[in-house]
């Protein structure tokens, strides 16, 4: 393995005294380099299967200790806030169709969010305003953040399960088709059949 160069150490250092996960941007204005993409790649290779790794989340990078080690740094056991139904509910329909508006949120769920179900959300950093629709009353938008993508350790909003994937963890019932058929109510008449 070759030693690395000054660039790859700059970037090194910038991720390891970064406070949060850094845009490609925001460590190119740090060490001044036009192009960082192979440093992170050098420093991704060189810590893989170690320790603590570099990981990329939506757009961001940060290191971060291997998950199969987290349980050594854990000093005392914090009870998590548990989100409420409604939350999660709340949380998922933002994620799979950023951004949505409340009044979208409320169609999809059937029922009205109480405001602080979206206030939990925002205080948790997982959810932000988005900007607003350019439709009449100009209602406000929410979408993910990046502390989302971190705290549910996906890179980006394509890593959410898909339906296929939620039915192959137990997590949706499957469809019962042979009850469906049978049932007349569901039957429909073809135009010009005479019944």
């Amino acid at each position: 393995m070759t030693p690395p160069d000054d660039l790859v150490r700059a970037v090194e250092a910038v991720l390891f005294a970064a406070e949060e996960p850094l845009t490609i941007d925001a460590i190119r204005a740090h060490v001044r380099a036009a192009e960082v993409r192979p440093a992170l790649d050098r420093l991704a290779g060189d810590y893989a299967g170690r320790g603590v790794e570099l990981v990329r989340r939506g757009d961001r990078y940060q290191f971060q200790t291997a998950g199969d080690l987290a349980h050594l740094l854990r000093r005392d056991r914090h009870e998590p806030r548990k989100l409420s139904r409604a939350g999660i509910e709340t949380l998922a329909i933002i994620a799979y169709h950023e951004p949505v508006t409340r009044a979208e949120i409320e169609a999809i769920r059937g029922v009205q969010i109480s405001r602080g179900t979206l206030d939990v959300l925002l205080e948790a950093g997982w959810i932000r305003p988005a900007g607003r629709r350019e439709v009449p009353g100009r209602p406000l938008t929410f979408a993910t953040t990046a502390e989302f993508l971190v705290h549910f350790g996906l890179a980006s909003r394509r890593d959410l399960p898909g339906i296929d994937d939620l039915r192959a963890a137990g997590m949706l019932d499957p469809v019962d088709l042979a009850d469906e058929a049978a049932d007349p109510a569901l039957e429909v008449e073809s135009p010009g059949e005479d019944a």
